[in-house]
């Protein structure tokens, strides 16, 4: 969630004081419902707040609601308070909100985007390519990037399911002679990430093991197309930043707002269903940041007027 806060004050041209708070109790439990006696609500395992109030606060966590409302009411209302992602409590306390288009949620001061909010950009992923490309140098182009999630409160990624993507996979390494670049998440699991590895061991794969720095985002900059598990916003929304080939794979489950999002995201070309195949079509890639980054401005602009 934090890299959906700075991407947006990068996108914005701005260095950001980055300030992690934590609540202690009873407001860890009831934010962002309770707000009285705010000023006692922080504990000191997080970072302070204090004079002098910053212009603008970009916020986003159940812990942030109250405490972005608290920094706006000391500032005397001079601060811009966004938020991103539901806040729950009254929209129209806040100066901004920013959540996805499959939350069904709308207002005035509310904007919508199609996907998550990421730190990624073309020169972001272009240095990232270029730290990463020795790691992939030897596989043969095109390059896949498989980004792999795993099981949530929504999907379930089962070891039956990671055998079915694995083989799928290894058909296009062999048949098609397409180099893979795998990543998996935490969520992924150990015996998955063990199946991933059987099943292309004999493949020109490059598989990201969960040890040292992960090489996520150079895949992102090196990749010719994607195959994307279903059950990340983010993952799919990054993907979908850079305009290119961009096949998911659904998993048993789901929810209605996943189901929005992903239809919403076909419909308007960003991605198709992976079926064992990787088509060809080009697409604008998806630049939420930039619409939620012009509101800002605006009214940043509009304060200073």
């Amino acid at each position: 969630m934090e890299n959906q806060c700075l991407g947006l004050a990068e996108r914005l041209g701005l260095q950001p004081e980055i300030k992690r708070v934590q609540l202690r109790s009873p407001w860890r439990e009831l934010s962002p419902w309770m707000r009285m006696g705010q000023s006692h609500a922080l504990s000191r395992k997080g970072d302070p707040l204090s004079a002098p109030w910053p212009d603008l606060i970009i916020a986003t966590g159940r812990a942030s609601v109250a405490t972005s409302l608290w920094v706006k009411k000391k500032s005397g209302g001079r601060t811009l308070c966004v938020q991103i992602q539901n806040p729950v409590v009254g929209l129209s306390r806040f100066d901004l909100v920013v959540m996805p288009e499959h939350d069904g949620i709308s207002g005035p001061n509310v904007v919508a985007t199609r996907g998550g909010l990421h730190r990624v950009t073309p020169e972001f992923l272009a240095k990232e390519a270029e730290r990463w490309a020795p790691l992939v140098d030897h596989l043969p182009v095109p390059r896949l990037a498989v980004l792999v999630g795993g099981s949530n409160g929504a999907y379930q990624l089962t070891p039956r399911e990671m055998v079915r993507l694995t083989v799928s996979l290894a058909a296009l390494a062999k048949e098609k002679k397409m180099g893979l670049m795998v990543t998996p998440s935490r969520r992924t699991g150990e015996a998955n990430l063990a199946i991933l590895q059987a099943g292309l061991h004999d493949c020109s794969a490059v598989i990201w093991d969960g040890q040292g720095d992960n090489p996520y985002y150079g895949f992102l900059g090196l990749a010719d197309a994607f195959v994307v598990t279903c059950d990340s916003v983010n993952m799919v929304s990054e993907a979908a930043s850079t305009g290119k080939p961009l096949h998911v794979v659904h998993l048993p489950g789901g929810s209605a707002k996943f189901t929005a999002f992903h239809q919403a995201m076909e419909r308007d070309g960003y991605c198709r269903p992976f079926a064992g195949k990787i088509e060809e079509w080009r697409y604008s890639p998806l630049n939420d940041m930039q619409l939620v980054a012009d509101r800002v401005r605006q009214l940043l602009v509009s304060r200073r007027g």
